[in-house]
């Protein structure tokens, strides 16, 4: 048997004769790539990759090694399309234009969803501290209808819960409209249970809410089972209703303002489950810019359905050091079986890495959409 010592010293000549034939093969890649550039090809080229893995694995004399060194091949040519893609130096601004700031004024429309009360009005005004007129809207397609139509130039919308996790509408309306992220505020919610003055919690039938503060309340209404819980439009809304229908055997679960501005009595404070419940709202407009000092991003993509396609993608964020802080799928509308995949990640969108990721998404993805840039809170 060798001494490890002498073993180590074969491994140490071996990987210096790799480094050596990899080194030459990325210049090799730097030529192909000045070739496409001149003859118009597209940097990846999957069916070429798929048949020099198949043919690579034919090779293998012990089979044991062929996942083996289809690994190691995909990673080469992962790193091979990062370096053509680096060396075209073909970026795409996707339309979008750095600012200093959003400004707001007596004059700016900002559409939000919910009505006067609502925990989504909240974060209207403390974003816009105050400034602007807000404009109430029954439901979140109506907040994007009213930025496309030109109604609006803002609009507020509640995209994620402490507790309850993300609003998946909001997400497949990113996708369908062309309305981008350019902020995002985060409220406390407080949910509180709401009736006409001279209600009995004990006599409450019904309770109505958005399907969302119903499920934030679960645990609260687990223990009141002879309550009915009743979907509504936003948490002011139904306190609203409350009022109208002048019936001491309903409430509402809504805010303290909601609650304070329709006149009704406090049946029972924080009944939330989660004791720091919070929700993340955005602020979005239908022009494509972002503050100069934004520092995450969101996109949206659909992939060829095929082995290792998003393996491929989230490569590109992995070479370029691009660090992801989300990701998630819905399905795509309209067909079955295939998935958008919903992404947030670090970085701006003047970094030359971020550049060149996005650039190699969109040359590999069926579909690529910048869903906006802004500061995270």
């Amino acid at each position: 048997m060798k001494d490890l010592t002498e073993i180590r010293k074969e491994i140490d000549e071996i990987d210096r004769k790799l480094l050596e034939l990899f080194e030459y093969r990325m210049k090799l890649s730097l030529n192909v790539a000045e070739y496409k550039k001149k003859e118009d090809l597209p940097v990846y080229d999957p069916e070429r990759e798929k048949e020099k893995l198949k043919k690579l694995r034919d090779m293998v004399k012990i089979h044991e090694n062929a996942d083996a060194v289809s690994d190691l091949f995909t990673q080469i040519m992962l790193l091979s399309r990062r370096a053509q893609y680096n060396a075209l130096m073909v970026f795409d601004d996707f339309g979008f234009e750095a600012v200093e700031n959003f400004g707001a004024n007596i004059a700016t429309k900002i559409a939000y969803y919910g009505e006067i009360g609502s925990y989504t009005e909240q974060a209207m005004l403390e974003y816009f501290k105050g400034q602007g007129t807000g404009i109430a809207m029954k439901t979140f397609e109506e907040v994007m209808m009213s930025l496309k139509n030109g109604q609006a130039d803002y609009g507020v919308l509640p995209i994620e819960n402490s507790s309850t996790g993300t609003l998946s509408d909001i997400f497949d309306l990113l996708a369908e409209y062309d309305n981008y992220i350019i902020g995002e505020h985060v409220v406390t919610v407080d949910h509180n249970l709401w009736g006409l003055p001279g209600a009995d919690i004990s006599k409450v039938k019904r309770v109505y809410s958005h399907p969302q503060a119903l499920l934030q309340c679960s645990d609260f209404l687990k223990k009141h089972p002879y309550i009915e819980q009743i979907e509504g439009g936003s948490t002011a809304s139904c306190a609203r209703r409350i009022l109208q229908e002048n019936d001491l055997s309903q409430a509402a679960i809504a805010s303290k303002r909601a609650g304070e501005a329709y006149g009704l009595e406090l049946l029972q404070t924080s009944i939330h489950n989660e004791e720091h419940n919070r929700t993340r709202f955005i602020i979005i407009s239908n022009k494509r810019r972002y503050l100069s000092q934004a520092n995450r991003i969101s996109i949206c993509f659909v992939l060829p359905h095929r082995s290792g396609a998003l393996y491929h993608i989230l490569s590109h964020f992995i070479h370029n050091n691009v660090n992801l802080t989300r990701i998630e799928s819905r399905p795509t509308k309209g067909k079955a079986f295939s998935y958008r995949f919903f992404v947030d990640f670090e970085g701006s969108l003047n970094n030359a890495q971020i550049k060149n990721a996005l650039y190699s998404i969109k040359q590999e993805a069926l579909e690529l959409k910048i869903l906006g840039s802004y500061i995270p809170i």
